[in-house]
């Protein structure tokens, strides 16, 4: 197994950036959000795999990350689709001015997919990068570039939207968010700080749990060199 540990690291970091450069070419919302699926969770891969308490660590908290922030990001695509029924990128620009609440909900949710200090996505990529480092300071190089275009593709995709001037008739009158809406978004925002302020509470659940299972492979691994090599042995036929 230890055998396909520099594999497996290479596939994550293969995903990672081949996520974030397929992400950087998308027209459509809801497609990059799911090709940055894609870059978060070699994340998830590298971390488990340097098998260190920091990697395995940040990537079972990015886990949870990404089930909150990309879940957000979906539901936010949502809403929009539900007003203009297009995903496509090129038809919005300058919502901020017509939707302000909407541009402060989704702000907060990309900001926290590219993992900005305070935010949950910040704890599990960061503790994931220091996991690789230790491991092999190449994968950390390489990972760690995986988080540059990330920034740059969710700013991108931001930028698009959200700024600029409403040049598309069509977006002028677009309504906010409803109460029901926001209603489904505040618990998300809630969790997102609360992940990236006091993780504690959450990894204190899992540090029993996360030293347990790098001992025993650790134990196993050590077990495997100790033993004896297999005698080779001739069948002499008469």
């Amino acid at each position: 197994a230890l055998d396909l540990l520099p594999l497996v690291c290479s596939l994550a970091i293969i995903g990672i950036i081949y996520g974030a450069l397929v992400s950087m070419m998308q027209p459509d919302l809801k497609r990059l959000v799911a090709f940055s699926s894609v870059s978060h969770l070699g994340y998830v891969m590298l971390g488990m795999f340097a098998l260190n308490t920091q990697g395995v660590q940040g990537s079972i908290y990015q886990m949870l990350n990404h089930g909150i922030s990309t879940g957000s990001l979906f539901l936010i695509v949502g809403m929009v689709y539900e007003r203009r029924h297009t995903r496509m990128i090129s038809e919005f620009g300058g919502l901020s001015r017509v939707m302000p609440v909407f541009a402060i909900f989704f702000m907060i949710v990309t900001l926290s997919s590219i993992g900005l200090p305070w935010t949950n996505g910040f704890v599990g990529e960061f503790l994931i990068l220091l996991g690789a480092f230790q491991a092999n300071a190449v994968y950390g190089v390489f990972a760690a570039s995986g988080v540059i275009l990330g920034a740059a593709y969710m700013l991108w995709m931001f930028q698009r939207v959200m700024f600029g001037k409403v040049t598309n008739p069509k977006n002028e009158e677009l309504k906010d968010l409803s109460a029901r809406e926001i209603t489904v978004l505040v618990p998300m925002v809630i969790m997102i700080f609360l992940m990236g302020i006091y993780p504690k509470i959450f990894f204190s659940k899992m540090d029993v749990t996360v030293e347990k299972f790098l001992k025993d492979f650790k134990g196993r691994v050590e077990m495997k060199a100790d033993a004896p090599a297999p005698r080779m042995t001739a069948e002499v036929k008469k």
